[in-house]
C-alpha cells in the first residue's frame, strides 16, 4: 500500500494550493482519510479528516473556513484544498488513512504518505 502526497509548494500569505494524496495497491474506499502537518521543532499536529463516504468532515480550529478536505473514492484520492494561507501553515502536510471510525491522533492512524512541503511567505 502506498500513499502519495503531491501539490506542496511555496505560496505566498492569502494564495491557494491544492494537496493531493493517491493511493495505490488497495482500495481505500471504506476507510477515514486525514491530513496532518508537521512544522519544524514541533510535533505532527491534526488538520482534517474524512469520513469514509465523504459525508463527514472535521477541522483543526486553526484551519477551519479556509481548508477543506474531499475525496473521490472512484480515483482513490484525498484532496486538501487550501485558501487564505498564512505563514503558519508552513509545515510538512502528510496524508493518512485508518479504519473507520474518524480520529484526530496520528497515532491511531495506520497508513501513511511521505509528506509535501508546504512554505507560505509572507
Amino acid at each position: 500500500v502506498q500513499l502519495q502526497a503531491s501539490g506542496g509548494g511555496l505560496v505566498q500569505a492569502g494564495g491557494s494550493l491544492r494537496l493531493s494524496c493517491a493511493t495505490s495497491g488497495r482500495t481505500f474506499s471504506s476507510y477515514v482519510r486525514g491530513w496532518f502537518r508537521q512544522a519544524p521543532g514541533k510535533e505532527r499536529e491534526f488538520v482534517a479528516a474524512i469520513s469514509w463516504s465523504g459525508g463527514s468532515t472535521y477541522y483543526a480550529d486553526s484551519v477551519k473556513g479556509r481548508f477543506t478536505i474531499s475525496r473521490d473514492n472512484a480515483k482513490n484520492t484525498v484532496y486538501l484544498q487550501m485558501n487564505s494561507v498564512k505563514p503558519e501553515d508552513t509545515a510538512v502536510y502528510y496524508c493518512a488513512g485508518r479504519r473507520p471510525p474518524v480520529n484526530f491522533d496520528k497515532d491511531e492512524y495506520n497508513y501513511w504518505g511521505q509528506g509535501t512541503q508546504v512554505t507560505v511567505s509572507s
